[in-house]
């Protein structure tokens, strides 16, 4: 071989090396949630502007900013309930607002009236999770299996007949998780969900929170309570208007991000201290 074909496959080797390193840095799937340069007013103000954000399966992700920030209109965005006024939201590799699959992303909101009233028993919430995949027929036997695996994994089987209207917050917001797993969702969707919700009660949601995404469930949580966020997401979105950080929580911890977009003096209170 001569000296100049050595050279050539030198090269080809360093490219190929090259390439695959390359490939190695790059995240192996696409991501669920892809806002590209978002920005939407309700009025020629824009409540979020110039958004750029990207969610890859897996993860587990807190977005924190002040009242009126734009935290619950960026939600609506990435589940297509909104439409951007320029820029572009994609959800799980389509336009968001044209996403039609929607077993695949559990929805939990804040403690709200019409759930306080509902004459319904915890196992008939639980059941409207498989609708999205029989419609409004019968349930199979593997649908109700599927319907009461997800009531044990939220510890709420012994509460299976219980009305929802006797339920503590906690409990009914377990009740909706459990709705959203029957639907075998993969994304989770979390509307500050531990408003109204005891101490101890939130303790053991983001446990099971915790649980479900070390199972591969892909974890979005808008919450007000820092500590909490601080403890259990692995990372931060800062939200007012504009993107302030989105990092590990820990480097959110250290930066100025909280006070900025706050504009104040913010702090955090962790564990025993909240």
């Amino acid at each position: 071989m001569s000296t100049q074909d050595t050279d050539s496959v030198t090269a080809a080797d360093t490219d190929e090396r090259a390439t695959t390193e390359t490939d190695t840095d790059t995240p192996s799937s696409n991501p669920v949630v892809d806002l590209t340069d978002v920005t939407f007013g309700y009025t020629a103000t824009p409540v979020v502007e110039d958004i750029s954000l990207e969610i890859y399966p897996g993860e587990y992700v807190a977005i924190v900013g002040p009242n009126g920030s734009g935290k619950s209109t960026l939600m609506q965005l990435m589940l297509g309930l909104l439409e951007p006024d320029t820029g572009t939201a994609h959800l799980f590799g389509e336009h968001a607002n044209r996403f039609d699959d929607g077993e695949r992303i559990g929805y939990v909101a804040q403690q709200a009236n019409a759930a306080k009233e509902m004459p319904i028993t915890v196992r008939e919430v639980v059941k409207m999770g498989r609708f999205p995949h029989i419609g409004f027929g019968r349930l199979s036997s593997e649908d109700w299996t599927i319907v009461d695996d997800a009531l044990t994994t939220v510890g709420m089987s012994a509460f299976a007949d219980r009305r929802v209207t006797q339920l503590s917050g906690g409990q009914r917001q377990r009740a909706f998780i459990a709705r959203a797993l029957a639907s075998e969702a993969e994304l989770l969707v979390l509307d500050e969900p531990t408003v109204g919700v005891d101490a101890e009660s939130v303790d053991a949601f983001y446990e099971l929170l915790a649980t479900l995404n070390a199972e591969g469930i892909t974890v979005l949580l808008i919450e007000h309570d820092l500590g909490a966020i601080v403890e259990h997401a692995d990372r931060a979105v800062c939200l007012n208007r504009e993107v302030y950080f989105d990092g590990p929580t820990g480097e959110f911890v250290d930066s100025d991000a909280l006070a900025r977009a706050f504009g104040t003096e913010a702090g955090f209170l962790t564990g025993a201290n909240r």
